[in-house]
């Protein structure tokens, strides 16, 4: 069998850089895809986490001025990723967060920065270094999208392309002035290349020039080709409609694995369930809650963000609290949402507990110790949270939206499908829609065979990168026959 080789692009990898579900992605897929002969090599930037992550690294690309700047790329192997690493210090070699300074403003060169790193991959894509010539381009939200245009303006023969949008939200919209800075010609642009709105656009970049495009959901790729969920770029998305389509995501279920998990208080497995309560009281005693089994615990690892509905949550606490539940609440993000929780968590000592910040550990314990967990996203391209959920016995409580819709059977549409049920949805987005599935939820606890039934579904589903690898390797199969 013909090995197909993919040069992936990306701005961040589990477990070596990560601040969202992009970073899982970039770091399982390649894994799903070696079982059906793709060999990936993965690009990406020079952090300095990332160049601490490995030892002996090859130089296969030299770059005299990149942006500013000597650049270099390294051959290099962390575990069993195959990485190109983008070394640059002059864009890269700086600590903190990937794309925000420590004041949470964007770093003043990230045009340049992601610049560097799609002009990198478009030469690798033409010339091929180290002995590896790809049969395909794949990039990874906006910080790749000028990968596309600059092998679209670049007149070589180049790869296939594959450009996947984890969220339309966020675009990498930079001033029209830096055209020729970032190395782009003047045909580049017009409505037909990168401008977007009198900007660069480098999410536009992406969804204009590569030759197949996919969002990490069916439902989403239809959502973001509406008005509502287009974000400005649903005209365009709706005249690459052919190209266009939607692969649901998975979780690598050998770090999501509660049989032998690390992070957690206590293994378990769907066969030894009254292990999982151990996490359940390690859960309230973390955050200070009275440690009661018989209490409905729900749990919450998000980004602390408007289209993640935190606001919605927040307005809901008073139904969850007369219901007799607890929360516990783990996430950064929006400066006001954060104040807002933490009043909630001090005005409820001993209901509800909130965390503000991140730590990998405690998500797993949320995951491994909550009775369910609450999602209640406005939009949601596809959702991590609530696959771990399903995995750990936590049943997803989740807004019907984007991969929320697709991933989750709701025990109310299970007859009608066909399927077994693994969480409840709500719609529309809003709090009473929210507190009637918490009312929901809380006459199904006192039901506890009815829960436990539930609660088996959800950990028996295939929550896997097995389907979604299967879907990827076909749409690349598909895409390299159509250029023969």
């Amino acid at each position: 069998m013909t090995r197909i080789k993919v040069l992936a692009v990306a701005s961040e990898i589990y477990p070596l850089v990560k601040t969202g579900g992009l970073a899982d992605v970039v770091g399982a897929l390649p894994r799903a895809l070696r079982k059906h002969g793709v060999e990936t090599v993965t690009l990406v930037p020079g952090y300095p986490a990332v160049k601490a992550a490995f030892g002996k690294a090859d130089e296969v690309l030299a770059v005299d001025d990149l942006f500013g700047g000597r650049a270099r790329v390294l051959a290099a192997k962390v575990g069993d990723l195959d990485l190109f690493v983008l070394d640059a210090p002059h864009l890269f070699g700086r600590q903190g967060n990937p794309y925000v300074t420590d004041d949470g403003r964007d770093w003043p060169d990230n045009a340049f920065r992601f610049g560097a790193l799609g002009w990198i991959a478009a030469h690798i894509g033409i010339h091929p270094v180290a002995g590896f010539a790809p049969d395909i381009l794949h990039g990874h939200d906006w910080q790749a999208g000028l990968a596309m245009a600059y092998l679209a303006y670049g007149g070589d023969r180049r790869p296939a392309t594959v450009f996947t949008v984890h969220n339309l939200a966020y675009q990498g919209q930079f001033p029209a002035d830096l055209l020729d800075r970032l190395r782009l010609p003047a045909q580049a642009w017009g409505i037909d290349g990168v401008e977007h709105y009198g900007a660069i656009g480098f999410l536009k970049a992406g969804l204009q020039f590569a030759d197949r495009i996919t969002t990490v959901s069916p439902t989403y790729a239809r959502d973001i080709q509406t008005a509502a969920g287009g974000c400005g770029l649903e005209g365009l998305l709706r005249a690459r409609a052919g190209v266009l389509s939607g692969i649901c995501n998975g979780i690598d279920v050998d770090v999501w694995n509660p049989e032998t998990d690390n992070r957690i208080a206590s293994r378990f497995s769907r066969s030894s369930m009254p292990a999982r309560s151990l996490n359940k009281a390690e859960l309230q005693r973390r955050f200070a809650l009275g440690q009661d089994p018989e209490r409905l615990l729900f749990g919450v690892v998000s980004r602390l963000a408007w289209h993640k509905g935190i606001d919605i949550l927040a307005d809901a606490i008073p139904a969850l609290i007369g219901r007799g539940g607890q929360l516990v609440v783990l996430g950064t993000g929006e400066p006001e949402l954060e104040h807002r929780l933490r009043s909630l968590a001090d005005a409820h000592r001993g209901r509800i507990g909130c965390l503000i910040g991140y730590d990998e550990d405690l998500a797993h314990l949320i995951q491994a110790g909550s009775d369910a967990v609450l999602v209640p996203s406005r939009f949601e391209p596809c959702g991590l949270t609530q696959l771990c959920a399903m995995r750990y016995g936590a049943v997803p409580i989740a807004a019907k939206v984007g991969g929320l819709a697709d991933t989750i059977v709701d025990s109310e549409d299970a007859v009608a499908d066909g399927n077994a049920a693994t969480g409840m949805h709500f719609l529309p987005v809003t709090p009473n829609a929210l507190e009637a599935t918490l009312h929901r939820a809380a006459d199904l606890w006192s039901d506890r065979p009815g829960w436990q039934s539930l609660q088996a579904n959800a950990m028996q589903a295939d929550v896997s990168w097995a389907e979604p690898a299967r879907d990827y390797f076909g749409l690349y199969s598909t895409l390299l026959g159509s250029r023969k």
